[in-house]
């Protein structure tokens, strides 16, 4: 009866896991949907100018409200969201995950990273935002502004990094420290584009919602492949394939 009690309660762990998956994830299609609509819409635009010029001194809007460390620190945080940034830190993870013959979590990875790009300038093509003013920018800019790149990928990197570390880890607590701080890095990194005058606050928050869809779409898809694998023994399965 034990063995058949924890099997029991190890398989509605599984299935509440796929269900808040699916749920978070529905949450973010919605949720972007709605900011894509409303930023089009009076309400919308007005919502955005009273955040950025709630973060600009009328006498010099080129500079964020705060000490000027607080400018400098916001600059190094955006820069954990730019690409290239990004592409190195998934280098390392890609190359360690390889080396522990973790090979569907590697290509997980990689995927997620290439479906966000393509996600961001995908959707910044559709809708051609504008940025910001110029004068309003503490930073370069090079594209259009909806949804915030830096917010998307950023979500996507390091809640599945976070997802990765937390299937491995032996307690609860552990598991939960990293899931808070991915959340924690995602988060900084797209409030410092509009503290920083990068983007409009709605840019952000499409960011935000549309990279937790498609982080969540690739534990989905990552988990469904994993109960494959382990019925067929395929290749791809993190743990080496038996011989033979």
């Amino acid at each position: 009866m034990g063995r058949l009690a924890r099997r029991l309660l190890t398989l509605a762990r599984s299935e509440l896991a796929l269900l808040t998956a699916l749920f978070v994830g529905a949450v973010g299609v919605l949720t972007f949907i709605e900011i894509a609509d409303d930023m089009t819409e009076t309400d919308g635009r007005a919502f955005d100018g009273m955040v950025l010029n709630a973060l600009r001194p009328h006498d010099d809007p080129g500079h964020a409200w705060g000490p000027w460390w607080l400018e400098e620190a916001m600059a190094d945080v955006t820069s954990l969201g730019g690409i290239s940034v990004l592409g190195l830190f998934a280098l390392a993870v890609v190359g360690f995950l390889v080396i522990q013959r973790k090979r569907l979590s590697a290509l997980m990875l990689v995927v997620g990273l290439a479906g966000g790009v393509a996600l961001s300038e995908g959707f910044k093509g559709i809708f051609e935002r504008e940025r910001p003013p110029a004068e309003y920018q503490a930073v370069d800019t090079l594209n259009a502004s909806f949804p915030s790149g830096h917010a998307l990928l950023s979500t996507v990197f390091y809640l599945t990094v976070g997802v990765m570390l937390a299937r491995v880890l032996p307690s609860r607590s552990l598991k939960a420290w990293v899931m808070t701080m991915a959340v924690i890095v995602a988060m900084l990194v797209g409030l410092s584009r509009v503290y920083l005058g990068a983007h409009w606050a709605t840019d952000v928050f499409a960011g935000w919602s549309l990279g937790a869809a498609w982080a969540m779409a690739l534990w989905l898809a990552a988990n469904l492949i994993e109960r494959f694998q382990r019925r067929h023994h395929a290749p791809l399965q993190d743990e080496a394939a038996p011989a033979g």
